[in-house]
């Protein structure tokens, strides 16, 4: 059975975990904000939730049903951009944004593989497809071989991949920059986890 300090030592990690990722949202943000093309960002999915308690789906937690804060496994943002052009621009700048804030807080440790960017077409919502994060496209990759994947560059196609219709849900309070209003929030600065137990 773990320990009252393994289990805090995993808790603070998961905590600490979605912080980086909402601390990378952020940087992402200023990255993309000066991008004619980007109309709105937004944190979707557990990176813009206040986290809560769950059994995991790892042992020995799981056998023994002790609960230890949500596991956020990336980071899932929305972006809405006027017609897919430059997307190949926004991918090379959300990586140099996140390698350099690596080079500069070595504890921060959030790759671009780890964003996982849906994007949506304005004033419909209607979802497109996701920023590809080869640095080709294509890339002679079998994931490259999607029906529809790279009719775009760097917009990537899943196959038989549909949103949740509440994908978008509650992303008006997580919604970090629009055209309209520039920066609107910090997703670090998001609710903290709902229960402090």
């Amino acid at each position: 059975m773990p320990s009252t300090i393994r289990v805090n030592e995993d808790n603070a990690f998961l905590l600490r975990t979605q912080q980086h990722f909402r601390h990378a949202a952020d940087v992402i943000a200023a990255a993309w904000c000066n991008f004619p093309q980007v109309v709105a960002i937004g944190v979707i999915g557990s990176v813009a939730k206040p986290l809560w308690k769950e059994v995991p789906r790892f042992a020995p937690y799981r056998r023994r049903g002790i609960p230890l804060w949500h596991e956020c496994k990336d980071l899932d943002l929305a972006l809405w951009v006027d017609g897919p052009t430059g997307l190949g621009e926004l991918r090379r700048a959300m990586a140099t944004a996140l390698r350099k804030e690596h080079e500069q807080q070595r504890e921060f440790g959030v790759a671009d593989h780890q964003v996982d960017v849906f994007l949506f077409e304005p004033g419909t919502d209607a979802y497109l497809g996701r920023l590809c994060h080869f640095n080709r496209c294509p890339k002679s990759r079998p994931e490259c071989a999607v029906a529809g994947c790279g009719t775009a560059p760097f917009m990537r196609q899943l196959p038989d991949f549909e949103p949740h219709t509440d994908i978008l849900e509650g992303v008006e309070r997580s919604m970090l920059y629009t055209r309209a209003e520039g920066i609107r929030c910090f997703a670090s600065s998001f609710p903290d986890p709902i229960d402090h137990a």
